[in-house]
């Protein structure tokens, strides 16, 4: 039994694991062919680091990422506090609406955020899309998760600790930013990393709110992918699967330590 668990453990990482391999392995592969080995070569990385709308793609990506997630967290940590502070009916009732555009499809939430920015358009007479509404949509699609990331550390925060920060004489901001918020950092924390990795690989929402000439990875690939698979695309999947590795080993080295 115990060596039939085991095969079937190691079954189901190759089939999560093996694309990932075989993606890692061509990024190498000298010949554009898929099914023909032609040598190690590091010319594919050389051509992607020297690809100004891949480079601008990248860039455009990690800063709507950062930015959206920072946004997010600002956004959505005020709206956590105040939803764990609301009446238990209220509550629930602002909780439920909170999950809609979690399990919402994200093409709903896309084609949604697309007419609301072409009807703020019209309105205002002024405005196109571009960089700020795929910032904008990313900060919305964003917010619910940091919330839920969040409440879950307040309902394990003592609910006397405030009120007797305010009875030994600390003001209500000097309360929150020396004796709350330390207590939710690891929710925080946590809500901006998922912000932050959603946003790096959203493509729907990206794609219905983007505009000419504004792009981020996933929408370049995409547009590169219809014209067939390059060899640069799997040196650009490659170092983005070992970012989050990294990023990964970095989240655990931290919690280690934090436990200690």
């Amino acid at each position: 039994m115990k060596l039939l668990k085991k095969i079937y453990l190691v079954i189901i990482f190759l089939f999560l694991y093996a694309p990932i391999g075989v993606l890692f392995f061509l990024s190498f592969n000298n010949s554009r062919s898929r099914s023909h080995w032609g040598g190690f070569t590091l010319n594919w990385y050389k051509e992607l680091l020297s690809d100004p709308d891949i480079l601008k793609a990248f860039f455009n990506s990690l800063s709507v990422a950062f930015i959206s997630a920072s946004l997010a967290v600002i956004i959505g940590t005020c709206a956590a506090l105040c939803i764990f502070n609301l009446k238990k009916a209220f509550k629930n009732i602002i909780l439920y609406l909170t999950k809609i555009p979690m399990i919402n499809p994200d093409i709903v939430t896309g084609v949604s955020l697309m007419i609301l920015f072409i009807f703020l358009f019209d309105l205002l007479k002024f405005g196109s899309f571009g960089y700020f509404t795929l910032l904008l949509s990313h900060v919305v699609f964003n917010v619910p998760y940091v919330i839920f990331s969040v409440l879950p550390r307040l309902d394990y925060l003592n609910n006397n600790i405030f009120e007797a920060a305010l009875d030994l004489g600390a003001t209500p901001s000097y309360a929150l930013k020396k004796i709350i918020l330390p207590e939710i950092m690891p929710g925080v924390i946590t809500g901006f990393l998922f912000a932050f990795t959603l946003s790096i690989d959203d493509f729907i929402i990206s794609f219905f709110n983007t505009g000419s000439g504004v792009n981020n990875l996933s929408v370049l690939i995409y547009s590169m992918a219809r014209r067939g698979i390059h060899p640069k695309i799997n040196a650009l999947s490659s170092l983005m699967f070992i970012c989050v590795l990294v990023l990964l080993y970095l989240v655990n080295k931290r919690d280690l330590i934090l436990n200690k």
